[in-house]
Parts: structure tokens; sequence; C-alpha cells
């Protein structure tokens, strides 16, 4: 298993697949090699296709995570063990589509104003005011320059698609770094683990969010993604087109971000028709 997993992660470096998908895929494969006590490259088509239904049947996975296995299989068989000619086809499970929680302008600010540190008023700011998913925001590096003076760049070897992101700098989320910056003084990572050695763990800036929805006492719905939500969201409702949020959340296709057109509530309720619109007859 240590040849076939090291094959496996070159394989999936080479193609530039983000780290989290990488330990996603590594880790289904040794799930289905503790499964069947043998190496996934000796396993036959049926027998794993067996195992992905002892996971809907038996382990009650959800589909999401069924399908994620299915694709780590898929990509082990047919670009690692250049295996394609044996037929080897795995039925995709449908995701049933559900709309996220979107928290509202008054929702985010209590979520804010209830982190209970400064490093943690900081990190839930600069998710929401720059859009960022939470692999990007523990990945910020400290950057000085003269115009604005801390300007944050995300290191791409943790976000995803290993992209480079550049974060909106409103004034007021500037104003929050600055004061962040001379009270703790970060040297390299804006956000460090605990040691101080590294960037800080994304399972720490889950539980900094969740301390602070509880203290704010807004329904536990969702984890701090929901920020990057509520980011794109309430800038649809303020006019922005989707072009623009498009760009500013890093997305490749505009109908990944047109998903937000039936989020956003205000700017579709209470507005005329187009009809009304039109001159009246003469």
């Amino acid at each position: 298993m240590s040849e076939l997993r090291e094959r496996m992660s070159n394989a999936m470096c080479l193609r530039g697949m983000a780290a989290r998908t990488q330990e996603a895929y590594i880790g289904a494969l040794i799930e289905l090699a503790k499964y069947y006590h043998r190496s996934p490259a000796d396993l036959r088509v049926e027998e794993v296709q067996a195992y992905l239904l002892h996971l809907i049947r038996d382990k009650k996975l959800a589909y999401a995570s069924v399908n994620q296995a299915s694709c780590a299989f898929r990509f082990l068989y047919r670009r690692v063990l250049g295996r394609p000619e044996a037929g080897f086809d795995i039925p995709m499970a449908k995701v049933p589509q559900r709309l996220p929680q979107i928290l509202s302008r008054e929702e985010v600010a209590r979520l804010i104003d209830s982190a209970r540190t400064l490093r943690g008023r900081t990190l839930l700011m600069t998710t929401y005011a720059a859009g960022l998913r939470v692999s990007e925001v523990c990945a910020l590096q400290v950057g000085i320059s003269r115009a604005p003076p801390i300007a944050c760049v995300s290191r791409c070897a943790r976000a995803k698609a290993a992209r480079i992101v550049t974060p909106l700098l409103s004034p007021r989320l500037l104003a929050a770094l600055r004061t962040y910056w001379r009270d703790t003084r970060p040297l390299r990572w804006l956000f460090t683990n605990r040691a101080g050695t590294g960037p800080m763990e994304i399972q720490t800036a889950q539980r900094i969010y969740y301390a602070a929805r509880n203290a704010a006492g807004i329904a536990p719905e969702g984890g701090i993604h929901g920020l990057r939500h509520a980011f794109a969201t309430h800038l649809l409702e303020a006019g922005v087109d989707l072009y623009s949020i498009g760009r500013l959340l890093g997305h490749g296709h505009l109908s990944t971000t047109s998903r937000y057109l039936h989020l956003a509530r205000s700017k579709l309720t209470g507005n005329p028709s187009p009809l009304e619109l039109l001159d009246p007859p003469s």
C-alpha cells in the first residue's frame, strides 16, 4: 500500500489537485484496503462496487461522501493503474441540491462581536470581508508594503486548486488588521497555530466560528464557509454584478457564481414587474 499510496500522491500532484482533495482520496483508499485487508490494486471491479454499496447501505454515508470515494477509485484505476480497459464503472450517486443557510448582515455583525478574542474577531471579519475559504484564511501570510501598510496573500499550497488569492481589503478590514498586527506582531502567518510555528489549523478556525455562533445565539447550521456564502449573497443584494463577484471568489466559471441568484432574497422581493417600467401607451 505504501508504494501505491506514493504513486497516487505523485499523480494527484502532477494534476494540480488541491491538498484537501488529495487527503480525501488517500483516505478513501486506506479505508478500502482496511475493509478487504488487501491492496486496492489487487481488487476486482466487482469488489470495489460492493464496497461502495456497503458505504451506502451499511455505513449510511451521505451521497457526497460516496461520490468522493467513487472519484478516488476512478482516479486510481484510470490514472494510476492504467486500467481503463477493465471496464471499471462506478455509478455516481446523485446529490440532492440543497441551498445553504445565509446569515443576514445583522447576524454576521453579531457573530463577529461574539468572538472571544481579538484573533477570533479578526479571523471571522477577514473571512467574511474577503469571501475566503477556510483553507485560504488559515493560509494568509503577512506582507509589508507602503500602500497599504498590511497586505495579505494566500499561500497557494493551501488554497483550492493551488490558486493565489488576493483578498479584498476594505478600509474597515484594513483598520482591524492593523490593530491585530500591533497586538500580536505575527511574523509570517497572519493566524498561527498554537505553537506559533505554522498556519492555523482548519479545525481551529471552525471551532472559533462555532463558539462565536453559539454565543451570538445563531441557529446551528453550517460552518465557517457560511461567511463566504454571506459575502457573495450580500454583494449581490447590494447590486454588484455576478462577474465581479465571481472574480472576487476566484470562480473559474460564471455558472458557479450564479447559484447565489437563488440566495439573494431582498433584491428579488418587492421589486416592480418589468411591465410596470414600460411607458404607458399613448
